[in-house]
Formats: structure tokens, C-alpha cells, sequence
């Protein structure tokens, strides 16, 4: 049953033109709530929700690069301990950015369709905060590199002089970003495919191949390296064989041991 058009009219009308009192002065909520279609004018009642989602993840990005900036000069600066509670904020956001996609996910193919047509050619990959975030790392590194890695590798961070260190502990802050932010990126071509599938003719271009490309690319791959080199080295010195721990089990070289 249809709502009666007063009481709908008044919900619309406060969060249109909101009455405001010191919350909602300090946050501006007026021109908070403004910065939506008005509800007249959405196409369906699946757009709000797009324009809205998209638009708190342009914030979270906002603050993801904003404290990826402090983040760097408590690296530069020796702060490891700083530096790690930025990474833990990065990283929370993160996971935000990434869990929010999925209320995308409750709104029809047919509806996004018709959402499109609103769209004109925007892409994803023109978000203010996204296109941010993509330039740090290179400067991330640099500023962990300097500090902490002068006169050592990072084969000597993680493995022959491994002791879980600041330089250790900062290392797999960036890996864990690293992931963070790869996996977000995933998450949004598995909502694109749901959305209007990947496979579709009139998708394939640029942006698309971005998405694609940019879902493999890695922040830090010396980081990542350093693990399939640990890997590799025990492999040599051990074997690549093990002996089984079940006396009924094949012998090495028949099976997948």
C-alpha cells in the first residue's frame, strides 16, 4: 500500500530542508542532504541509493588519503607506532569502502539500466578520491624505504634478519592496505558483472580494461615478492617434497602431496 501522499511529502520535505540545530549546523546537513537528486526527479527508487553509496565512498576515500598522507610523514619520521594507528584507520575504511558495495548489489539489472542513462560516460575510475588514493603508495614507499630499509633489504626484514621489528611491522601495514585496497577493487568488478555483466559488447573500452588491469596491479610487489622468495629458498634447502605425517599415504612424487 502506497504511503498517503502528506505523510510522504512531509518525511521528503524534512530531509530536503532540514531544520537545523547545532548537529546538523556543525555537519551541514542542509547542503549534505542537497547534494542528492531531488526526489522528484530520480529516475527510480533504486537511485538514491546509487547517488548515495558512491557518494559516502568518495568520502571514505577522502579520509583514506588524507590520513595515507600523515601516515607517510610518521614513516619519514621514524613514528613507527603513529604510523601503524593511521594504518589501522586506513585499513578499517577500507573495509567500509568494500562492505558498502554490497546494498548495490540489492538494486535489479533493469534498474541500473535506466540509471545509466543518467550517467552520460562517467566512470569509476574518474573518482576524485579513487585517482588520490593511486598516487600514494609510489611516496608510501619511498618514505618507508628510506627510513627503514637503509642498509637492508627486505628479504633481511622478513627473513635472515627477521625480528619483528618496526621496519617488520610497518611492512605488512602497507602489504595489508595493499590487499585491502586490491580487494575492494575485485569487489567492484564482481558488482559491475552482476550489475550490467563484464561480457557485454557495448562495455568494452577503457575503463573497463582499467578495472580489470588495476585488480592485478599491486602497490608494494616487493613486498608480495619477498614471500614466494622465502618460499623458494626453503624449497631448496628442504625439498619441495615432504615426507607424509599418514602411513597410509603415497610416498613422494605420487600424489599432490
Amino acid at each position: 500500500m502506497d504511503l498517503p501522499t502528506t505523510k510522504r511529502a512531509a518525511i521528503e520535505h524534512r530531509l530536503t530542508c532540514p531544520e537545523q540545530f547545532d548537529y546538523g549546523i556543525y555537519l551541514n546537513c542542509d547542503r549534505l542532504l542537497a547534494c542528492q537528486k531531488p526526489f522528484a526527479d530520480l529516475v527510480n527508487g533504486d537511485e538514491l541509493q546509487f547517488q548515495i553509496v558512491h557518494q559516502v565512498e568518495e568520502l571514505w576515500m577522502k579520509l583514506a588519503a588524507y590520513t595515507l598522507l600523515d601516515a607517510e610523514e610518521a614513516i619519514a619520521a621514524g613514528e613507527a607506532l603513529k604510523a601503524l594507528s593511521l594504518f589501522d584507520r586506513v585499513h578499517r575504511t577500507v573495509r567500509l569502502m568494500t562492505a558498502q558495495l554490497d546494498l548495490i548489489e540489492t538494486m535489479s539489472p533493469k534498474a541500473y539500466q535506466q540509471i545509466r542513462l543518467n550517467l552520460g560516460n562517467g566512470s569509476g575510475q574518474e573518482s576524485p578520491g579513487f585517482r588520490a588514493i593511486l598516487e600514494l603508495p609510489r611516496d608510501l614507499w619511498a618514505a618507508y624505504r628510506d627510513r627503514y630499509l637503509a642498509g637492508r633489504s627486505v628479504r633481511d626484514v622478513y627473513d635472515t634478519g627477521y625480528a619483528h621489528d618496526d621496519a617488520y611491522m610497518l611492512a605488512e601495514a602497507l602489504l595489508e592496505f595493499d590487499e585491502l585496497f586490491q580487494k575492494f577493487r575485485a569487489s567492484h568488478i564482481h558488482l559491475v558483472n552482476r550489475s550490467i555483466g563484464l561480457g557485454s559488447v557495448s562495455i568494452k573500452g577503457r575503463p573497463v580494461d582499467l578495472l580489470n588491469a588495476g585488480a592485478r596491479h599491486r602497490f608494494f610487489p616487493e613486498l608480495w615478492a619477498v614471500r614466494g622468495e622465502m618460499t623458494d629458498a626453503w624449497g631448496a634447502e628442504h625439498g619441495s617434497k615432504r615426507d607424509s605425517l599418514s602411513p597410509g599415504d603415497p610416498p613422494p612424487g605420487h600424489g599432490h602431496g
